[in-house]
């Protein structure tokens, strides 16, 4: 960032404050799914707390960790946009909304089976993300 900010001919200050602030940007190597909680108001709200837990005990890490495969960084970010159907969660591109307990467990547990079959199939992007978007 900082060779960044001596192109700009900016203090390096600047650069990293928009770094830092939006989400989109990782000063750190993240895995090959960025799971993003909203833990702002409209989400805490609706128990975004259970989100967050539900991805540590299915992680096994906590936030701002990655999982030791490299499979997996867990984040707790800033509003994702979608006040109106919290809680929600953006895995990589994909963004799931109005999560319960029972549904974010069970897709869960459909994308750890989907996941080796995925990958295999070169299948990129949220693990398994039309299973994730099945009925609960």
């Amino acid at each position: 960032m900082n060779h960044v900010a001596q192109v700009l001919d900016m203090a390096p200050m600047r650069i990293y404050e928009v770094a830092t602030f939006y989400t989109m940007f990782n000063r750190n190597p993240v895995g090959k799914y960025h799971v993003q909680i909203c833990t702002t108001t409209p989400c805490m709200l609706r128990d975004s707390d259970m989100v967050v837990k539900a991805c540590k005990d299915n992680l096994g890490i906590g936030l701002g960790d990655t999982t030791t495969d490299k499979m997996f960084t867990l984040c707790e970010v800033e509003c994702l946009g979608a006040c109106v159907n919290a809680p929600m969660m953006q895995i990589n591109d994909a963004y799931y909304e109005d999560l319960s307990e029972k549904m974010f467990t069970r897709s869960w547990t459909i994308c750890e089976k989907a996941a080796p079959q995925l990958q295999e199939a070169g299948l990129t992007g949220s693990p398994a993300s039309p299973l994730l978007d099945s009925p609960a």
